[in-house]
């Protein structure tokens, strides 16, 4: 096992975790809502009045952050070492897991934790365990 520590960050790493949850505070202070990524798009997906100005200003920001940040300073290489029928397949089986699991990692692991909630914290274990499970068989078992 290689680990790049160059690229080990934990200040960076515990500063972009604290303005997540700060944002995910706020909405939820001054909003009523949880930062749930899989539910604000599928709010918009199927909209109701009034309801979708948030939801766009928030995507919006998860947009223009990276372009904010690359105004000061160099962006990381993104590398991606998947091609475009595993990125569609991937995409396919997260949209999949976030509605059986009625909601994402951001709305669970996140919002849901910091609210003590019981079935957040089970869907929580899951993604945990399913990934752990992903990555042992790709790449212990598969060799990929």
């Amino acid at each position: 096992m290689h680990i790049d520590w160059h690229s080990f960050t934990p200040g960076v790493s515990l500063a972009g975790g604290m303005m997540i949850g700060l944002a995910a505070a706020i909405l939820v202070l001054f909003n009523g809502r949880i930062a749930g990524i899989s539910g604000i798009v599928a709010g918009l997906l199927a909209p109701r009045p009034g309801d979708s100005g948030w939801r766009l200003l928030f995507l919006l920001g998860l947009i223009l952050a990276p372009v904010l940040v690359g105004l000061f300073g160099a962006l990381p290489a993104v590398r991606i070492d998947a091609g475009y029928p595993q990125l569609i397949l991937a995409g396919l089986l997260v949209g999949l897991g976030t509605r059986y699991g009625a909601g994402c990692t951001s709305g669970h692991g996140v919002c849901g934790l910091s609210r003590f909630s019981p079935r957040s914290a089970v869907a929580t274990a899951c993604f945990m365990m399913a990934g752990f499970a992903s990555v042992y068989l790709l790449r212990h078992v598969a060799g990929i």
